[in-house]
């Protein structure tokens, strides 16, 4: 499919590093491929460390500057930014939908959130402020003040390419950091396209670099260099364990969004149609690839049978499709692996006893494209309890008290979002403070927003994004103690 965007100049084939468009030292390149047709839509720069490396001086030696800049100039300057990315949504959202294949409703709505976490830090950057301290003697006083970091490392995946970046170079530049940002392989497309508009905003050299290529020596180059001083990692729970042994050595600050298992309970006092309508949303947009979408959907007996018929309706009625097309609910998912991923969860359901209530496996279109699928029957036995599924299948299983519903939801390693649908206020406050999860929706399936801290506990991460705490992460408190006052 020809390419048909407003603003050329947004498809790039080169990194970005110190204000310049580069290829790799070695020239190798690397496919980006749309998942929806299998077409290469273009190729990247394969770099390695030494691109890397210089990219991370840059930033270096561009954030000495940029650290004394003024919090309202820090402002203006991604306000800028901010209003560029607005100014090209629809293009940005068609290149998105090319290269990760989420309908472009899915992909438009993923560029205003994401540009509203780059509005949302030019105003957080003139609120980055310190403390006085009662001192312990006449003589003496204390201040804190809060400084930037420095170079921070990001590391996004491809479920998410535009936001999943904006939600870490926002805060880090609000901060008075700078970036060296690896994307995903999949989908790199969205990240030039950002440092593009960047670079037509006027943002200094070296502020924002972006780079393409050999995952594992990029890897290797942002952890262990000592001038990066922080690592931001969105992905899977295995990639950020060795992400943060390997940010051991040079003592490095981590923030990491991990796996989930999000447990989506109906009480049967909730408003049905509702909480069906929640479950939709929550389970199969952007065909179910994100961290926080329902993954064990947990319903109480004595509505169960309702719940389920209402949601395989509901499931149905989506269309899978290319993303481009106008009717598409349901994309593929990101390529042929992962959707044989899913469908052999699917089996191994089905195998254990589960039945199939609507959809069960690859779609007619095959290729990355799977059918919205409701299963019942489940237990716990089955990997769909145990494993974040990543794609749309949506497994129901049942429970009779709420002792019981709250050791099945927190029964998992991760604990990144959960939700719960009921109408009874004592059991919100009651349930909401046991669910042991670091995000929780209440009667509400989509939960994420730039002035809420997004983040989990346990094995799904530490640090968060958004809100006026998103900023922390990316400063260092500083204690002054002034004697001599007398």
């Amino acid at each position: 499919m020809a390419l048909v965007l407003n603003n050329k100049s947004l498809l790039r084939s080169q990194i970005y590093s110190a204000g310049r468009w580069l290829d790799s030292d070695s020239l190798e390149t690397l496919d980006v491929v749309n998942p929806a047709t299998n077409d290469v839509i273009t190729t990247v720069p394969y770099c390695g460390a030494i691109e890397t490396r210089r990219m991370i001086e840059a930033a270096a030696q561009a954030q000495r500057s940029w650290a004394l800049a003024t919090a309202k100039h820090r402002s203006v300057v991604l306000r800028d930014w901010f209003n560029l990315i607005v100014q090209n949504k629809d293009d940005l959202a068609f290149l998105l939908t090319l290269e990760q294949g989420k309908p472009l409703t899915e992909a438009s709505a993923e560029l205003t959130y994401g540009a509203n976490y780059i509005e949302w830090f030019s105003e957080e950057a003139k609120r980055v402020y310190g403390d006085v301290i009662p001192q312990p003697s006449e003589d003496k006083r204390l201040v804190v003040i809060k400084q930037p970091i420095g170079v921070v490392a990001c590391i996004t995946p491809w479920n998410f390419p535009n936001a999943m970046l904006t939600r870490k170079i926002a805060p880090a530049l609000a901060a008075g950091c700078t970036v060296v940002c690896k994307p995903a392989n999949a989908t790199p497309l969205s990240a030039l396209a950002l440092a593009e508009l960047a670079h037509q905003a006027g943002l200094p050299a070296g502020l924002i670099n972006i780079v393409t290529g050999n995952t594992e020596a990029i890897g290797a180059e942002l952890t262990s260099n000592p001038l990066v001083r922080k690592l931001t990692f969105t992905g899977s729970t295995p990639v950020g364990k060795k992400l943060i042994a390997a940010c051991a050595g040079t003592v490095k600050r981590t923030s990491m969004e991990l796996g989930g298992n999000a447990p989506f309970i109906v009480f049967d006092d909730a408003d049905l149609e509702s909480a069906v309508q929640g479950a939709v949303a929550s389970k199969y947009r952007n065909a179910g690839q994100t961290c926080v979408c329902s993954n064990r959907l947990i319903v109480q007996s004595g509505i169960y049978e309702r719940f389920v018929e209402m949601l395989a309706s509901a499931a149905g009625n989506l269309v899978v499709g290319n993303g481009i097309d106008i009717s598409t609910t349901v994309g593929p998912l990101i390529n042929t692996r992962a959707a044989k991923d899913v469908c052999s969860i699917i089996d191994d359901a089905l195998s254990k006893g589960a039945q199939c209530i609507t959809g069960g496996g690859m779609s007619s279109l095959k290729g990355s494209f799977v059918e919205p699928t409701v299963l019942t029957n489940v237990t716990r036995e089955m990997r769909v309890f145990s494993e974040e599924i990543f794609g749309p299948v949506a497994p129901v299983f049942r429970f009779d008290t709420e002792d019981q519903v709250i050791e099945m939801a927190n029964d998992t390693e991760f604990g990144l979002a959960a939700y719960f649908y009921t109408q009874d206020h004592g059991r919100i406050w009651r349930v909401a403070e046991r669910l042991d999860y670091g995000i929780v929706g209440i009667n509400e399936g989509i939960i994420s927003n730039e002035m809420a801290p997004f983040g989990g506990v346990k094995e799904s991460g530490n640090g968060r994004e958004g809100s006026k705490y998103g900023i922390d992460d990316y400063l260092e408190i500083k204690y002054l103690c002034i004697g001599g006052i007398n």
